[in-house]
């Protein structure tokens, strides 16, 4: 990609723009075939795009950019992401910018750094997210106070997290909590509510949330509504009981009538492979009755903290860390235990904390949940693990590579749809995800012929290949090409929800 300062002034009647991408493929983010056209953009917005050949000839730009033979997308929304303290901490993002993602939503799976006081180290899963240390706002007003002091180089919108308030109102997270408590939880949620986040959600299946019937879920829900927010859950099982805990999940949202997002939809464990099938009929079926979606990521193996309740010899499970033990980082457990000459639940155990990958997906179930239409893309990378899994650097292009290029699951106009403008839909950002005049310049300009993942299991800190550049707020922050470098240029925001997310089947 080649990017030139111009003063052209060819036209007494020449408009002035801040950057100007010539004769690029548009796919705008909406599923609507590309098209050819010019791109200006200024003060942070697109403002105007025009697909008459010279239309903007006579234009001023301080950078013209030659995008023949490239496509030019909206930048790419990690719907699914636990970069909560990094967004503050490595405010850069590389593993994320580096693929195109110019705007990420933090807080899932009932964990988030805010609103947090901890009173001792992080339960767990929290401590993904970080040590104690990286937990230091006990509003979630002084988090997104954080946000924009620190600058980061992507956009940042963000759920919380049940666990994070339970931990906060709980003397113990083994059992239920009391009206006081939920009391009290919904009161931290409404202040965050108040100052723009997003919504509300859980990761019933951990252990540090197993334990919240019901009830006390649907309690917390309840303020959700009359801010027109979301409920998004790490489903209780997504094992044998799968059913039943996408019952549970839509329930939640019937009650407190807000749309539901089933974070990381999948088939889990061998004995449940091959019933994607069932699973999205039942979400088909929750969505005749109320706005039910779901994400996914694209690979047949998760990542998480080691889970005794999911350690097995019917899948290959490999340790990413473990504070005891970190030379066993990067081998399989049952390496592991041959080495220790123990059986795989006393390994794991002697490993504690630690984290994993369980490579516990097949290929036609992640086929099928990622191609339905209710899917859109969120990468769950987990940027504080020594050995993350490749999704943290790869997600994105991977489903442009090897989902839509290679395997044809979808075409791009459908992947790049998935990444984007649904995902900016469900979430209530507005303005964001589209192609369009007057929307927010977030911009993803990629070789739709070369665009690949390089991130593997062996080496998974490596940047995607194809891409030319990303634009975020319309200031170039990233050339790829043979440099692969964030510019200086760092100006992502805090995104607060705006009215209206929609969760349901959009065409």
């Amino acid at each position: 990609m080649s990017i030139d300062s111009s003063t052209d002034s060819n036209s007494l009647a020449a408009r002035s723009c801040d950057t100007l991408i010539r004769n690029v493929s548009v796919i705008d983010g909406s599923g609507s075939p590309a098209y050819v056209a010019d791109v200006a953009l200024a003060d942070g917005r697109i403002l105007c795009i025009d697909a008459t050949p010279g239309a903007l000839a006579g234009w001023q730009a301080t950078h013209v950019v030659d995008g023949s033979g490239k496509v030019l997308s909206p930048g790419f929304i990690d719907v699914h992401t636990h970069d909560d303290t990094n967004v503050i901490r490595t405010p850069s993002m590389m593993p994320k910018l580096s693929q195109g993602v110019t705007t990420v939503i933090v807080g899932n799976c009932g964990i988030s750094a805010a609103p947090v006081t901890l009173k001792a180290e992080p339960p767990d899963p929290m401590n993904l997210l970080g040590e104690a240390s990286a937990f230091s706002y006990p509003t979630f007003a002084s988090y997104v106070e954080a946000i924009k002091q620190a600058q980061p180089a992507i956009n940042v919108a963000a759920l919380i997290g049940h666990t994070a308030l339970r931990s906060n109102q709980m003397d113990r997270l083994d059992r239920a909590a009391s009206d006081t408590e939920i009391a009290a939880m919904c009161e931290q949620l409404r202040e965050a509510l108040a100052h723009g986040a997003l919504g509300l959600s859980t990761g019933l299946a951990y252990g540090n949330a197993i334990n919240a019937p019901t009830a006390e879920v649907l309690a917390l829900a309840e303020p959700l509504a009359q801010a027109g927010a979301i409920y998004a859950t790490h489903l209780r099982s997504e094992f044998a009981d799968i059913l039943e805990a996408m019952d549970e999940a839509f329930r939640i949202g019937k009650h407190a009538r807000v749309p539901v997002v089933i974070s990381h939809l999948k088939c889990a464990g061998v004995e449940n492979w091959g019933r994607s099938s069932e699973v999205l009929e039942a979400l088909e079926q929750a969505q005749r009755y109320q706005p039910v979606g779901c994400d996914c990521y694209p690979y047949t193996a998760s990542s998480s903290t080691l889970d005794l309740k999911q350690v097995t010899d019917t899948i290959d499970i490999m340790v990413t860390w473990s504070e005891p033990e970190p030379a066993m980082g990067g081998k399989l457990l049952a390496e592991i235990a041959a080495e220790w000459q123990v059986d795989l639940m006393e390994a794991a155990r002697r490993l504690q904390p630690a984290g994993a990958v369980y490579h516990c997906m097949q290929d036609d179930d992640v086929n099928r949940i990622l191609s339905h239409p209710a899917s859109v893309v969120g990468s769950d990378g987990l940027p504080n693990d020594p050995l993350p899994h490749p999704r943290l650097w790869g997600a994105f292009p991977r489903v442009l590579g090897y989902y839509s290029r290679e395997q044809k699951l979808f075409p791009l106009t459908v992947a790049i749809r998935k990444m984007t403008g649904l995902s900016a839909e469900r979430f209530g950002l507005a303005e964001r995800g589209l192609v369009r005049e007057g929307y927010w310049a977030d911009l993803v300009l990629f070789d739709a012929e070369t665009v690949r993942d390089a991130a593997t299991f062996a080496d998974p800190m490596q940047p995607a290949e194809g891409l030319e550049a990303v634009w975020v707020n319309g200031a170039l922050s990233y050339l790829g090409g043979v440099l692969k470098a964030p510019t200086e240029l760092r100006v992502g925001r805090f995104l607060a929800r705006q009215a209206g997310p929609k969760t349901a089947v959009a065409n």
